[in-house]
């Protein structure tokens, strides 16, 4: 890093700005100032900064709700949060949120120089460190901020032997991020076993994670190793731990701080070293809250916390997601190799993932299996719930009813693509005749008019330009009703 420092201040008290500019500067820093949320947003985007100042009561709204966009960027700077008022639970909320310390204003020129300074040691001994921290992706796709900052911490986790919890949605690639850890940690040449909490019952649960001893119980005709002693010197993967019953807990939280178990009909007790990984999509401090998940457990388990993306917040990582997944399925299965349409990556960009990266390479395979030797895939060989729904989202957009139309992207050219993908929906194959056809779209249009509109009349009228006496004609024709 550089000798001196890049600083931002985004406060809206115009003197204090000045005041601590004078000063940074005086530090032999450079310094920037902006005096609104938005403002400063954009700034902290469109450069790079050491160490950000970010009061909480800004005008246009709070400090801390630019937090999560301030800690996505690939390099993201440190922040000291600034604010005139004793704010107990902001400082918690900015705490949680990876800032790096929280100042009362007014600071004393001491109190600003210390922890600046701290920031600035910190920063510099941090980037040092960067050139470690690059891993074998092993087939971790994606270049966006989102994932970037999933996989620093991937690569701190590597490094380390603490336990690590990873969340994320259904379909984020958790088990994929769990490996790439285990796969590039000390413990790499010893086994990766998993454990999935979801099928662990009561009666299964001991001997399926202890083992037994022959003759322990009816049906025991051997001796059995468990789960833990399997993972002996390597990983033990909890998927989906959320999912583990609160009577499991307390056993697996004994053998988790003392790493020894007794085998079910052993006399003495055995030990396990293993590295523990988790992952879930639930939200386990919600969990704890509600007494469903013990707090001593999470304690233990989040060591490490890695937050996984969902896939719609970072759609800049869909193609090259279909690239490498296209690349295996043609290598593996012998696909032929596609090109893909502009109106084939449109669809898919529409969608929202509820599935994630799953849900796309199942979507990818579907689709080529469907165009088989066909060179290129379109948006004909998607799924039609998929392009229903999509339709239906950029429908929503025109209307406005829940979603504003792009403003870089005419209406017309969007209802163009719309049509077209209903015009696909109703004819895969053979075209109908045309009056058919209009009547097939007439009925989708009006269904979901109404649909939107919650049957007020005068709701429907404004967005569809009929006249009263005309739509109700044509809701008759339709066999429809508002």
């Amino acid at each position: 890093m550089k000798n001196n420092g890049h600083m931002l201040i985004i406060d809206d008290d115009i003197e204090a700005c000045e005041t601590m500019k004078s000063l940074i500067s005086r530090m032999g820093h450079s310094c920037d100032m902006a005096h609104t949320l938005t403002s400063g947003l954009r700034m902290a985007t469109e450069a790079e900064y050491d160490v950000i100042f970010l009061d909480v009561h800004l005008p246009d709204g709070n400090g801390l709700e630019i937090l999560p966009n301030l800690m996505a960027q690939p390099e993201h700077p440190e922040v000291i949060i600034l604010t005139g008022k004793g704010d107990p639970s902001g400082a918690e909320l900015a705490i949680k949120g990876g800032v790096w310390d929280y100042l009362l204003k007014p600071s004393s020129v001491k109190e600003i120089t210390l922890t600046l300074n701290r920031a600035l040691k910190y920063r510099q001994e941090k980037t040092r460190k960067i050139g470690e921290e690059i891993i074998p992706l092993n087939h971790v796709i994606g270049t966006s901020q989102g994932i970037r900052a999933s996989l620093r911490l991937t690569a701190k986790a590597a490094r380390a032997d603490t336990n690590v919890l990873i969340t994320g949605e259904t379909g984020t690639g958790k088990e994929l991020f769990a490996r790439t850890i285990h796969n590039n940690s000390k413990r790499a040449d010893r086994r990766f076993v998993i454990v999935d909490c979801a099928s662990l019952t009561e009666t299964l649960v001991e001997s399926t994670l202890f083992g037994h001893k022959k003759g322990a119980f009816t049906g025991a005709l051997a001796d059995h190793q468990g789960l833990f002693k399997l993972a002996d010197g390597g990983t033990l993967f909890l998927d989906e731990i959320g999912e583990m019953p609160l009577s499991i807990q307390k056993a697996f939280l004994r053998v988790l701080q003392e790493k020894h178990f007794r085998p079910v009909g052993a006399t003495r007790e055995e030990t396990s070293d293993f590295r523990l990984i988790a992952a879930t999509n639930r939200d386990l401090d919600v969990m704890v809250a509600e007494k469903r998940f013990r707090s001593d457990l999470l304690f233990r388990i989040k060591t490490m916390h890695i937050r996984l993306p969902p896939l719609r917040s970072r759609k800049e990582d869909i193609l090259p997601l279909i690239n490498s997944r296209m690349e295996y399925l043609c290598n593996t299965f012998g696909f032929t190799e596609k090109k893909l349409a502009e109106d084939f990556l449109t669809t898919l960009n529409g969608y929202t993932w509820p599935g994630n990266v799953r849900e796309l390479f199942n979507i990818l395979e579907r689709a080529m299996v469907d165009a088989g030797e066909e060179e290129t895939l379109y948006s004909v060989h998607l799924a039609r719930d998929l392009r229903i729904r999509v339709a239906k989202s950029q429908i929503k957009n025109i209307t406005g009813s829940e979603a504003v139309l792009p403003a870089n992207e005419p209406a017309g050219e969007n209802v163009r693509k719309i049509g077209q993908i209903i015009f696909e929906d109703i004819v895969d194959s053979t075209l109908p005749p045309l009056k058919e056809f209009k009547s097939a779209v007439e009925r989708i249009y009006l269904s979901e008019l109404i649909r939107q509109c919650n049957g007020e009349l005068s709701k429907i009228l404004g967005i569809s330009g009929l006249s009263r006496s005309h739509l109700y004609a044509l809701l008759k024709k339709n066999n429809l009703r508002l």
